[in-house]
């Protein structure tokens, strides 16, 4: 068994690790975090624990609904850090001096550059130095080296959803380096605080967008979107513009993208069709136990659950435009799910292990 600490359990993507971790076969929950909740049992915060039941070879549950929150985490072999960026960084610095490795949940270590960082989170960055060694956790494009990691920076669920919907296409250098990318997220991706925004009455029946003059997501997308085209073969020879337009829906989990570059002109050859494009995808994904390239737009509901990822690729020949729509559950391939993806490579497990549910439908 690998033994596991959830920093900060008690966030969604805590209470989300939780429920995975339960139908995990090796990995084995025994610490768990959480300020306000320290001295309180797992099950009187989370009783749907209660309904644990033993892994099928007689071994314990992976969850011991009994289990205590402690203020700090106790010795284990691997950490996942469910807490705000900053709070994070702090956090996971004195894991990695005990020795542990970490999967980092928050925005901390997922940019190269430590002046990005600091422009966007307004603050400056508790350890900087670590940026250099932290590999992006974005399972589809650097297996080898989480493999060989000691800090795993999962990435976000607008991240994800974009990057997997447009890497492809910029991998194969059929478009133009400026890209606009609309998503639409559920309201459980705000987190579990109290906020005025995400208050049913004022939630419900209502759609709107935020971070137009810019979010904090956007220059991770650029980060990862020009090493796909360079790993490609087709680096940008201008730098990559985007315009990145996220939208707060009515609806607890799930994340749909919809992104929109201008296909490149090859001289007078004919631009590339929607079946030309579909095979493209095909093939960048064809070994992807996650990654679903499908004939018909995508559902969030899909992937209620899961940690699978579908995406739609369509030309539209009239505009010479891609059009690319994604989408997957925020808190599972977007958050929780892509972490033990993560943990899984980390300690040489298949890659779906403790993944393998299918989407909760209707």
């Amino acid at each position: 068994m690998t033994t596991v600490s959830i920093v900060n359990v008690t966030s969604y993507t805590g209470s989300e690790l939780l429920r995975l971790i339960a139908q995990h076969p090796t990995f084995e929950v025994t610490s768990v975090t959480g300020r306000s909740t320290v001295g309180k049992r797992l099950e009187e915060i989370f009783p749907f624990l209660r309904a644990g039941v033993p892994i099928s070879d007689g071994r314990r549950p992976a969850i011991d609904p009994t289990l205590v929150i402690t203020e700090e985490p106790a010795q284990t072999d691997l950490a996942f850090v469910c807490l705000p960026h900053a709070a994070a960084a702090e956090a996971v610095v004195k894991l990695l001096q005990r020795g542990m490795k970490v999967i980092d949940l928050s925005a901390d270590f997922r940019l190269h550059d430590v002046a990005v960082y600091e422009e966007w989170y307004k603050h400056t960055h508790p350890a900087p130095a670590l940026l250099e060694s932290a590999v992006y956790g974005l399972c589809e494009h650097y297996r080898q080296s989480i493999a060989a990691a000691s800090l795993v920076a999962n990435p976000g669920c607008h991240t994800t959803t974009s990057i997997l919907a447009l890497s492809p296409a910029v991998a194969a250098g059929i478009v133009k380096p400026d890209v606009i990318i609309d998503t639409k997220t559920g309201i459980s991706g705000g987190g579990r605080s109290p906020s005025l925004i995400y208050h049913f009455p004022e939630a419900d029946e209502d759609v709107s967008a935020y971070g137009l003059s810019g979010h904090r997501h956007m220059p991770e997308i650029a980060q990862e979107l020009t090493a796909s085209a360079i790993a490609g073969g087709h680096p940008f020879e201008q730098e990559l513009r985007i315009t990145f337009v996220p939208h707060l829906m009515p609806m607890t989990r799930g994340i749909l993208a919809t992104c929109y570059a201008d296909l490149k002109q090859n001289g007078v050859e004919p631009l590339i069709t929607t079946a030309e494009v579909r095979v493209l995808y095909e093939q960048y994904y064809k070994d992807e136990p996650f990654v679903h390239v499908i004939d018909q737009p995508p559902h969030t509901k899909w992937t209620y659950g899961s940690n699978h990822c579908f995406i739609y690729p369509i030309v539209d020949s009239r505009a010479r435009r891609l059009i690319v729509v994604s989408c997957l559950d925020n808190l599972v391939k977007g958050a929780a799910g892509q972490a033990i993806q993560n943990a899984n490579i980390l300690y040489g497990l298949p890659e779906i292990a403790g993944l393998t549910s299918l989407a909760v439908h209707p």
